[in-house]
């Protein structure tokens, strides 16, 4: 029972450091914020405290500092991988910030963080996207990670009779 009660601990921690690293990359899209400050101001002022009456789960900080770097030192790398996924004529540029900043940091995990499983990362996202928009948004992240997912990790979709959402 205990086992249980810390993977779902560890769950919510890291649901709680996805959602701060895609504020953190808006942030860092929209002000122009270095990667040393954003992370040192969200660690100080953000991650677990309570923001605007809402009391947040106190993320898993070194998974958040992992999202936030990683996706600033591959996204040379993973932004192509983002373009080819979206409609024909649509480039990652003219994205919404927030929208690109899940799917980059989706995008991140995906290729980078296989002790996360691919279908658990899409899901996440998703979730987030969620959080941010109610139309057509989180099926694009669906959509666009869930390619990604089968190009990156063709073995976790292998034994699936049809494909996913």
């Amino acid at each position: 029972m205990a086992k249980r009660s810390n993977t779902k601990a560890r769950a919510s921690s890291r649901s709680a450091a996805r959602l701060a690293a895609v504020q953190a990359l808006y942030q860092m899209d929209m002000t122009g914020i270095d990667l040393n400050a954003v992370i040192a101001e969200f660690e100080a002022h953000r991650l677990g405290r309570e923001i605007e009456g809402c009391q947040y789960a106190e993320p898993e900080a070194a998974f958040f500092r992992d999202l936030v770097e990683g996706v600033v030192r591959e996204q040379l790398r993973v932004d192509p991988l983002i373009d080819k996924q979206l409609a024909e004529g649509w480039r990652l540029t003219r994205v919404d910030s927030i929208l690109r900043a899940i799917l980059r940091a989706g995008a991140y995990e995906i290729l980078v963080r296989d002790d996360v499983p691919a279908r658990a990362v899409i899901s996440e996202y998703v979730d987030i996207a969620h959080a941010f928009f109610a139309e057509e948004e989180p099926k694009v992240v669906n959509g666009i990670l869930d390619r990604l997912g089968h190009k990156a990790r063709p073995q976790e979709f292998a034994s699936e009779g049809t494909r996913d959402g």
